[in-house]
């Protein structure tokens, strides 16, 4: 959105619909769906796209992909330039419809102008529109844009994480019940659910008690940080913070929750052996801070975590120790392993071990090779909502969300943190107000740098916070 734009934005019944967005070149006038021979089918399913980054624009592809009936027939992102290809870090909706186009799909998109929307409420637009909305805006807003399309009756598929706080964690529960009430499908974006190899080990751990009683985990996502955009002259603070959406808790939940939330969502599932619920940890404590790898001018996030997650006797009170770190330079692993009475499971080559290294199992992809799991989540759920089988995501989604925040309570403050007394607390760190020209839920300081937690004196989120 150019500094013109975000100045001149002006509401619309309080959603700043910025109706007639530009297209990309011959993406304008692809096929409408009113002239497709499948609209008068019940197959037709009309998709939704909230949220234009790198991410979005995967998700909209690989579902449309999934399904050779659905159509594309509107899209939303914060920010005009976004739409129009433009902004910072630009891939946008022109990346997406080249996309399509390439891959033959074009018939499968009727986007006008007037299903084009920016801004903060844009969302609505969207929804209304559509039969299933992919929501792939900063986490922070999950809730929300989740909340109103369970309310107006669309399947959804978001992206993990699903909360930033307690109180997102407990309206995505709310809003799973209501969306289990209504027959709803909704599938979150923790693909290992969908990879084969995670598939069959769960079997092998459940259903063969290969390594016997679970005592404890491990888990790794470590790496270096993804992207920074830097701040322009013009933008205001919710501007940057909102283009710079990674380094802020209130839109992104640290990088333990934006990344390292598979490893831990991984750990919940395997711990607690349900596919559909998942389990959580009761409590969490750790350590964790800045190493000084990047200046502290570019936002708040630690850029390293190591967190002690105990679950609860009826999972027979096993540990997960868990790290993440994103400093340039240090040793690279994204893994998880989980420790048994009679042997150890090794998610990253899919490899079981008893006691002393002798190899029980071993993970053969068939020799066609596995489907990506970013493929398969898509069809499910569109496999669901064509034969209206149960498909809930949103639970253990949530329960793995708001484990990642648990563990940056944790390391935030250096206290030992309890998940009853985070839940209840219902904290909320989203601002009051959604504007460009609104007040940012944090600053920085006179110098341009903004607060780093420090363990031992960083105050926990109480109730109502």
């Amino acid at each position: 959105m150019s500094e013109e734009n975000t100045k001149k934005e002006t509401p619309l019944s309080r959603r700043k619909f910025v109706a007639g967005a530009a297209t990309a070149g011959a993406a304008a006038t692809m096929l409408p769906v009113e002239m497709s021979a499948q609209v008068a089918g019940s197959d037709v399913v009309k998709i939704g796209m909230i949220g234009m980054g790198g991410r979005g624009s995967g998700a909209i592809v690989q579902n449309l992909a999934a399904n050779d009936s659905a159509r594309l027939v509107a899209a939303a992102d914060a920010f005009q330039d976004k739409i129009d290809g433009t902004g910072p870090r630009a891939s946008g909706l022109p990346k997406v419809l080249d996309q399509l186009e390439k891959m033959g799909k074009a018939g499968q998109v009727d986007l006008p102008k007037s299903r084009q929307y920016a801004g903060f409420d844009a969302y609505k637009g969207v929804i209304d529109e559509c039969d299933l909305v992919v929501i792939a805006t900063p986490p922070g807003f999950r809730p929300i844009h989740f909340d109103y399309a369970v309310k107006q009756g669309k399947h959804v598929f978001m992206e993990k994480p699903v909360c930033v706080d307690a109180k997102g964690f407990n309206q995505i529960i709310e809003s799973a019940k209501q969306a289990d009430q209504k027959g709803l499908k909704v599938v979150v974006g923790l693909q290992r659910h969908y990879q084969n190899v995670y598939l069959e080990a769960f079997k092998k751990v459940h259903d063969e008690g290969m390594i016997g009683e679970i005592t404890g985990a491990q888990a790794w996502w470590n790496g270096s940080r993804p992207w920074i955009v830097e701040r322009q002259p013009g933008w205001t603070e919710m501007e940057y913070q909102m283009r710079n959406w990674y380094h802020f808790n209130w839109l992104c939940g640290d990088h333990i929750a934006e990344q390292h939330v598979h490893n831990i969502d991984v750990m919940n599932w395997f711990v607690s052996g349900d596919s559909v619920a998942g389990g959580n940890p009761v409590s969490a404590q750790g350590m964790g801070g800045r190493a000084g790898t990047e200046p502290r001018s570019v936002g708040e996030i630690f850029d390293h975590h190591y967190v002690e997650f105990r679950y609860g006797a009826e999972y027979g009170n096993p540990v997960l120790n868990s790290q993440c770190r994103q400093i340039k330079g240090t040793m690279r692993k994204v893994a998880e392993e989980i420790h048994g009475t009679e042997g150890i499971l090794y998610l990253g080559n899919g490899q079981i071990t008893d006691r002393k290294g002798e190899v029980k199992w071993q993970y053969r992809a068939p020799r066609s090779g596995d489907p990506n799991p970013y493929d398969v989540e898509h069809e499910k759920l569109h496999a669901a909502i064509k034969e209206d089988t149960p498909l809930n995501n949103a639970y253990y989604g949530a329960k793995s969300s708001f484990s990642s925040v648990l563990g940056r309570l944790a390391t935030y403050s250096g206290q030992e943190i309890k998940w009853d007394d985070a839940v209840a607390s219902n904290f909320s760190i989203m601002p009051e107000e959604f504007d460009f020209n609104a007040e940012a839920p944090v600053k920085p300081g006179e110098d341009g740098n903004y607060n780093i937690a420090i363990p031992g004196e960083w105050k926990v989120p109480t109730a109502g916070a």
